[in-house]
């Protein structure tokens, strides 16, 4: 029989865990609380003004016709473009490097730490980096960093202007992406106003090199703890390594699939550190996103309601993506 707590190891219990609910209670959903009350005010200045305003920032930053509403309607267009690219990538290099170390290859533990490498380095640094390396240059000092390259080797019709390029490539409905959201049903989606900037490029490709090797991580021990018998199974009754991994290996790791793309999803939402260090906002917006403009918007333009509201929308854009994942968790967790 299990023996019931006494009363007062429950009461240690409690003292141990009340520092913490109490920290995470004030510094986290009291401001979070603080925040969404702010951005139902007109505090629009340095001196706190606190008058109800209701929805207005909302309102403002939606329906406006102001460059505020521009700025935040362009962002918001970079942000889903930027995170429909990063997470494609990450998960295809992830998967395919995951695939190649769990050869058992001579050496394995090295090109591990290599593909894990660029996790230790911080946005901020990464940003700084692939700034110089994807810097375009320009007539005057002429091709630099990886245009430079692509020159040597003979290959200049790949040169880019990469996070300079203020190029929106637009999904219309006549466009060869547009015909292909028709064929599957997302028609809707195809219109004048949803496009993807070019500058982002640059973004994913430094985002994907720092976070593509967690993604092979969590996709390598997946493939571990498949059982060796299930593939030798399927080899035996006459299906090749890709009818393995098709039928077998990637249904199998559709947990893991889920847990990437919640991850990498929600890092993509409220990425800041790496557009801050990388590329700014870009040229026309073409690299800015929300929690860009809500730094800029609240501290530079001291405009705290509107900055409040932005940062109450990508807190629900994170919870949209995250709250279903945890009730699937909880209800995966009900029925074992």
């Amino acid at each position: 029989m299990s023996r019931k707590p006494r009363n007062w190891e429950r009461a240690v219990s409690i003292l141990l865990l009340a520092p913490s609910i109490l920290a995470l209670a004030i510094f986290v959903y009291a401001f979070i609380g603080w925040t969404g009350y702010v951005s139902l005010t007109r505090w629009e200045g340095a001196a706190p003004d606190f008058t109800f305003a209701g929805l207005h920032s909302y309102q403002r930053l939606f329906l406006g016709q102001g460059t505020d509403a521009i700025r935040f309607h362009i962002d918001l267009r970079n942000m889903v473009g930027f995170t429909l690219f990063f997470l494609i990538a990450c998960l295809s290099i992830g998967f395919v490097l995951a695939v190649l170390v769990d050869q058992r290859v001579r050496a394995e533990s090295f090109f591990r730490s290599v593909f894990l490498f660029p996790m230790a380095v911080s946005f901020i640094v990464t940003g700084v980096a692939w700034r110089w390396i994807l810097t375009p240059g320009d007539p005057a000092i002429g091709a630099v960093g990886i245009n430079l390259l692509l020159e040597k080797i003979g290959l200049d019709s790949l040169k880019s202007l990469w996070f300079t390029d203020p190029t929106v490539k637009f999904i219309t409905p006549d466009s060869p992406v547009g015909q292909i959201l028709n064929q599957i049903g997302l028609g809707f989606l195809a219109s004048s106003d949803v496009g993807y900037a070019m500058a982002l490029t640059a973004l994913v490709i430094a985002a994907t090199w720092q976070l593509s090797g967690y993604t092979m991580a969590l996709y390598l021990a997946g493939l571990r703890s498949i059982p060796d018998e299930l593939r030798e199974a399927a080899r035996m009754d006459g299906a090749n390594e890709l009818q393995v991994y098709r039928h077998i290996v990637i249904p199998l790791l559709q947990p893991i699939t889920l847990s990437a793309v919640i991850i990498l999803g929600h890092i993509s939402l409220k990425i800041y550190d790496l557009v801050v260090s990388m590329t700014g906002s870009g040229p026309g917006f073409a690299t800015d996103v929300p929690a860009l403009n809500m730094w800029r918007t609240t501290f530079d333009a001291t405009l705290f309601a509107q900055g409040a509201a932005i940062a109450v929308i990508l807190l629900f854009l994170v919870a949209v993506l995250i709250i279903p994942y945890l009730a699937y968790n909880t209800r995966a967790e009900a029925q074992r």
